[in-house]
């Protein structure tokens, strides 16, 4: 198994398209208004995670689809991004 295949991403591959989870990898579609229908649908079914099948995990991966286009969700989701990471290493110091 070669280094790339051991690397976990999260996000969007801006190359390819695809959406990196982990060790999963899902292509999204190409078109600006079918990503913001998937990322809103996400979203939408998470809020109603407590339904079988349905999980609050939709959320965020709904969010993190959406990002790719909207701006006020990408900022948003660079300050968590950037908090998470001052608090994970203010905790290491």
């Amino acid at each position: 198994m070669d280094q790339k295949a051991k690397i976990r991403r999260f996000g969007i591959d801006p190359a390819t398209g695809r959406l990196h989870l982990g060790i999963i990898e899902t292509p999204l579609p190409r078109s600006k208004t079918g990503r913001i229908i998937i990322g809103t649908g996400l979203v939408g079914g998470g809020v109603l995670g407590f339904l079988p099948i349905l999980g609050f995990w939709m959320v965020p991966v709904g969010l993190l689809v959406l990002s790719q286009d909207l701006n006020f969700v990408r900022r948003g989701r660079r300050r968590i991004t950037l908090w998470w990471a001052r608090r994970r290493q203010s905790r290491r110091e």
